[in-house]
């Protein structure tokens, strides 16, 4: 009884939909009339389409420099606020505040920074000798353009759980290495990642994906000033569903998606034997 409100929900806002979708994937439908069975031709469409190939490999692009940017930045700021003291919660907040600023914001705030006009990310490269590329008009920088976003929103997340993780680690194994006459650095790779290990899978995992599934920012720029290759796959998906109004193969490359994201994560769960190290 207690369980039956929360249940409804689910039932109705989630699983209800998800069957739907998968019902949809198989099928010819505009959103208004009557649908008909179109078997695999959905799936044959979409994975033969040269905009929906590009957009996969714009999605793997971003996600490539956006997780391991992520985590390495995370874990960098996570060990050098250790040592912060009292500026810890100040720090901290400096942080999170990306974390939860709207997404419309977001976008927003780094149209005006990558703005080629007035841009403060290209004064400041110019500075300092380096060139300055056309962010949002250049096809080579657009999608690395979006992984600076992500990573910038992302950080705050990704800090607290590695500093949550390096508190939880014994003192008593870093003191051994320190007895053993190991350096900071081999501390670090011999006792802190091999400990963080299981944070380190965590964030991995949630973190591809959520970059497969990145949308709002993207939709933002892509209405604004990016050019047309900028495409990613739920971006494709909202577009071909509702502005094409083909909810067959929006569905078809949703479920597609879904595979995808379902197999990468079994293969990192089924890896982590080998690499994931839980402390006694």
């Amino acid at each position: 009884m207690f369980l039956a409100p929360q249940l409804l929900g689910l039932v109705v806002f989630m699983v209800g939909p998800l069957l739907f979708a998968l019902v949809l994937a198989f099928s010819h439908w505009d959103g208004f009339g009557a649908r008909s069975f179109a078997g695999i031709s959905n799936f044959v469409d979409i994975l033969s389409n040269p905009r929906i190939q590009r957009s996969a490999l714009n999605t793997v692009w971003f996600t490539a420099l956006q997780v391991p940017g992520l985590m390495l930045t995370a874990l960098f700021f996570a060990v050098l606020m250790q040592r912060a003291g009292r500026l810890t919660p100040l720090y901290r907040l400096a942080f999170v505040a990306p974390v939860v600023t709207s997404s419309v914001a977001v976008g927003a705030i780094w149209l005006w920074l990558f703005n080629p006009e007035i841009s403060p990310v290209n004064n400041a490269l110019r500075a300092i000798g380096l060139p300055a590329p056309d962010w949002l008009q250049d096809a080579r920088f657009i999608i690395p353009a979006f992984a600076i976003i992500g990573i910038w929103q992302g950080l705050g997340y990704q800090l607290i759980m590695f500093m949550a993780g390096l508190k939880n680690i014994g003192r008593s194994y870093l003191e051994a290495a320190e007895l053993d006459g190991c350096s900071q650095w081999q501390k670090l790779r011999h006792v802190t990642l091999p400990l963080l290990s299981p944070t380190i899978l965590f964030l991995s995992i949630t973190s591809i994906i959520g970059s497969f599934q990145v949308f709002d920012y993207i939709y933002i720029f892509m209405d604004t000033t990016a050019p047309d290759p900028a495409r990613t796959i739920v971006y494709e998906v909202v577009q071909i569903a509702f502005r094409e109004f083909n909810f067959g193969q929006a569905s078809a490359l949703a479920f597609l998606l879904f595979l995808a994201l379902l197999s990468l994560t079994g293969l990192q769960l089924a890896a982590q034997k080998r690499w994931v190290h839980y402390a006694e």
